[in-house]
Formats: C-alpha cells, sequence, structure tokens
C-alpha cells in the first residue's frame, strides 16, 4: 500500500510523455501478463475504472467483434462476472476479441503485453484508468506467485462453502452446484425471512453494524439477497464471529414472529444503535438497552459503536444534499 503514495506512482499526469513513465509502463505490462496468464486469457485491458466498467468495455469488445463480422444481429447482452472494483476492473479477452479492447487517443504507446493493439471504444478519460493504485495489485501478484494466489483462492471457496454450510439450515443458499457447493462467494436468500417476519434485507445489514460487521453486498445479483465473500483474508474465529451474528438475527427476527417485540420496534428496525442512543433520556424501547448494544457476549470486550444510527438511503439517494461551502467562499 505504501508504493501508491510515492510522487513515482501517485504525482504522475496520465498523459506524461513515454520517457517520464517508462517504469510505469513496465509495471502495467507486466500486470497485464500476469493477469493474462492467470485467467487463461490472452490479453487485458487496465483502462476501465471498475468492475461495471469491465463489463461494459467487454459488450463493446463482444459487440466490435459481431459488427467486424458482419454479425450485427448476434450482438450479445451478457459476459462473465466482472473483474473487480471500484478502482481497477480489468477486462480480459482472447486473441480474437483483443483488437476490440479500450483504446485511447492519448495513450503512451499502442502496444500491449502479447504485442496486442486494443482499438476500441474508449471507457475511461486516462489510458490506463485509475493507474494510481495498479501498484497494490502488482505487489500482491507479485509476492503470492503462482502457489499463493491458488492457496488464497482455495482459501476463499472453502470459507464461502463454510458460511453457505453452517448457514444453510437458516437461510435458503442461491445458485449452488450439483453437490451444494458454491464458489468464491454464497448468495443468503433473506426474502422467506421477510415474508415470515417482516424483518427485510436493510433491517439485517443494519443490525450486522451492531454485532460489528459491515453488511456484505445486498440485493445483488438477487434483490432480498446477501452476497457473502469471506476472501482469503477472513480467519476462521472471524468467519464463526459472522456466523454466529447471523443466527442471533434469524433468532432475533422469529422473536418478532412470535410476538416477543412488536413488529415496529426491535432491535432489527432500529439498527444500529449508537452510544448516544443508548445513554441519553430514557429508554421508551420493548427490548433492553443490553439487547440493543450486546446481543452477544464477545461485544462486552470489542465492540464497535456506529457513528450515526440508520438513515433513509433511498431518499438520500434521490435527493441532493450539499454540505459544500457557498459559491462566495472561494470567491
Amino acid at each position: 500500500m505504501a508504493a501508491i503514495t510515492w510522487p513515482e506512482f501517485a504525482g504522475i499526469h496520465p498523459f506524461a510523455p513515454e520517457a517520464d513513465v517508462r517504469g510505469y509502463l513496465e509495471l502495467i505490462d507486466q500486470l497485464e501478463g500476469w493477469l493474462a496468464e492467470i485467467t487463461g486469457y490472452d490479453a487485458v485491458s487496465l483502462q476501465p475504472n471498475a468492475g461495471s466498467q469491465g463489463e461494459l468495455a467487454g459488450l463493446l469488445a463482444i459487440r466490435g467483434y459481431h459488427r467486424a463480422n458482419g454479425d450485427d444481429h448476434r450482438i450479445t447482452f451478457a459476459i462473465p462476472h466482472g473483474g473487480g472494483g471500484p478502482g481497477i476492473g480489468p477486462v480480459a479477452a482472447k486473441a480474437h476479441l483483443a483488437p476490440y479492447l479500450p483504446s485511447h487517443p492519448l495513450a503512451q504507446r499502442a502496444e500491449h503485453f502479447g504485442g496486442h493493439t486494443f482499438e476500441g471504444a474508449v471507457i475511461s478519460a486516462a489510458p490506463y484508468g485509475s493507474a494510481g493504485i495498479l501498484p497494490i495489485s502488482w505487489a500482491y501478484v507479485r509476492m503470492m506467485g503462482a502457489g499463493g494466489l491458488r492457496r488464497a483462492t482455495a482459501a476463499a471457496v472453502l470459507s464461502a462453502n463454510y458460511i453457505a454450510e453452517r448457514l444453510g439450515g437458516h437461510f435458503p443458499v442461491l445458485y449452488t452446484g450439483e453437490n451444494g457447493r458454491v464458489a468464491h462467494e454464497c448468495i443468503l436468500d433473506l426474502r422467506p425471512l421477510k415474508e415470515a417476519t417482516g424483518i427485510s434485507v436493510d433491517d439485517v445489514a443494519k443490525r450486522l453494524i451492531d454485532y460489528g460487521f459491515h453488511a456484505p453486498t445486498m440485493s445483488f445479483p438477487v434483490a432480498g439477497t446477501l452476497m457473502v465473500e469471506p476472501t482469503e483474508s477472513e480467519d476462521l474465529d472471524e468467519i464463526e464471529r459472522f456466523i454466529e451474528a447471523m443466527i442471533m438475527i434469524k433468532a432475533e427476527a422469529d422473536a418478532v414472529a412470535a410476538g416477543r417485540w412488536p413488529a415496529d420496534d426491535n432491535p432489527l428496525v432500529h439498527a444500529p444503535h449508537t452510544a448516544v442512543s443508548l445513554i441519553a433520556g430514557e429508554w421508551a424501547h420493548a427490548y433492553t438497552r443490553e439487547e440493543a448494544a450486546y446481543p452477544v457476549r464477545s461485544l462486552v470486550a470489542t465492540k464497535y459503536w456506529p457513528p450515526v444510527r440508520r438513515i433513509d438511503q433511498a431518499y438520500g439517494d434521490r435527493n441532493l444534499v450539499c454540505a459544500c461551502p457557498p459559491i462566495e467562499a472561494f470567491a
């Protein structure tokens, strides 16, 4: 991570002359090559700034290939899952699609790893997208090596399947394979929970904050679900803690359905709970302060206190609220 703060990386203009960025271009060429080798593809573009842009670049490359072959009627609408993001969304392709990967009129050089020249549509304002953070990916691949990457992938897949196995009895797991297994992520279906208890995926996501977790990806790729992607970074203790939290939240939802707490006054619909909300004024809820803040004993020693309570994110998405100084302040 330190490398991205060095001016040799952080202070380079994306349109700097080739003579000034030869080291940068070498790093980019090596990373393109490594990603091509890892994925089994022939060419890689690092121009997209996010996974969504990578997916768009892939769609445009496929469309460009069809158009070049006079097959306009075969334009596709879907590609495999994106390469990542936000930050970098690399798109990899076999040699026949390489010419249609993103190009840029101000790129320092036209040739990419493997001798490929990209002539597709521009995806990002800069030739190599968010090049300033490429040293992170470069260092990760360089230090892990082929064996380390393989072990990391195996650990991620194992962790996802362990979570799916442990939580499968509490939440349906979507898109499992023939043997009931998943890949590096598992999708927990919370729609039956909403139907049975009235507790929504939003409530579960907010309640996870009280347990010390940032919620997993919510309602993607299926509305009303949580996509849990533990990666290789989570150790077994952390995974067990997450599993415990999800099981406890399921029990809390069941308690609402059973009438222990009112549907509009329970630890889930009022989550997350800040320290101020627990100690300021009278406590007028149907559940206790302890149930709000310390649903499991381990939180007594490791409690994370959220800085704010629940916000109406849908309203915030639809209504711009500017907290900037007035324009006169810049006169």
